[in-house]
């Protein structure tokens, strides 16, 4: 009778045993689960705003490019760098039917008027036709890819050592006048890439 007890005992201890190690095993998947969410919730936050921060670096140095205070450096290429960082809203919003209208309005305009085509609408019409005309592939696959963020870096490196070289060096791209804000403009064109390199590296390693 005793040894009956003594096993009942035993296996409800067992079972007790078990059971909240279950729970404890639970508790901890859950707050792994819980932050690791958190993470990228924060992850895609950080992303998303740093989107708008480079995208509105881009726009700052065509603005600077356009007015008295010239950057001397390939503007052009802030084209393909707005393409690959434009936040989502602006881009769906731009590749869809009004995207559509202002890149006929501005193809009317370069045929049939180019006089009255202003220079400082050519880039911004470059941009607003390789939203409407670019392929799906590079749209919604290299453009949220990691290769779009590379092709972002390669570009703000060229940019940045086309202007060092056009000021005369390092110390003059950021002591002289017209040379520090277009450093800075520079500069905040690596913001988002170097975030999504890190975020990339994050998950997968």
């Amino acid at each position: 009778m005793k040894a009956e007890s003594a096993a009942g005992l035993s296996t409800q201890s067992m079972a007790s045993s078990d059971l909240k190690h279950f729970g404890e095993t639970m508790v901890i998947s859950l707050v792994n689960d819980a932050s690791a969410i958190a993470k990228l919730g924060e992850h895609g936050v950080a992303t998303s705003l740093l989107r708008w921060v480079a995208a509105l670096a881009a726009i700052y140095l065509l603005i600077l490019d356009r007015t008295n205070w010239r950057t001397n450096i390939y503007t052009t290429l802030l084209i393909p760098y707005l393409f690959f960082t434009l936040p989502s809203l602006l881009f769906n919003y731009f590749r869809g039917e009004v995207g559509k209208w202002f890149a006929l309005i501005a193809v009317v305009l370069r045929l049939f008027f180019p006089r009255h085509f202003p220079d400082w609408l050519e880039l911004p019409g470059s941009l607003i036709l390789l939203l409407v005309v670019a392929p799906d592939l590079l749209a919604y696959s290299i453009r949220g890819n990691v290769v779009g963020v590379l092709l972002c870096l390669v570009i703000g490196c060229y940019l940045l050592h086309e202007h060092v070289q056009a000021s005369g060096g390092l110390r003059n791209s950021f002591t002289k006048k017209k040379g520090i804000w277009n450093s800075i403009g520079i500069l905040m064109l690596f913001i988002y890439p170097v975030w999504a390199v890190v975020v990339y590296l994050d998950r997968h390693y």
